[in-house]
């Protein structure tokens, strides 16, 4: 079972090879459970309005590399936000 900072590697070094499932756990640790789900979406609550948004889709029980990115970018962004460096 991978740790959450293997799939946060994994997700760095190949965002097109991201199963869903994995995906999932990450926004479920970051932002709570999902505050959509509606068929293959899942929509996450962030602290902000906007990009980088979190709204994630299962295509086939892979995750869409775009996808992959804007949650990583909302990672980026939360954990700036939290350590007082916030570079927008």
């Amino acid at each position: 079972m991978p740790t959450l900072s293997d799939i946060i590697d994994a997700m760095r070094n190949n965002p097109a090879g991201v199963r869903f499932a994995d995906l999932c756990k990450i926004c479920d640790h970051y932002f709570g459970p999902a505050r959509q789900l509606s068929g293959s979406h899942r929509v996450y609550k962030t602290p902000w309005i906007g990009d980088p948004r979190v709204n994630i889709q299962n295509d086939k029980g892979k995750s869409k590399a775009y996808q992959v990115k804007q949650v990583l970018k909302a990672i980026e962004r939360m954990e700036m936000e939290d350590h007082g460096t916030d570079k927008r």
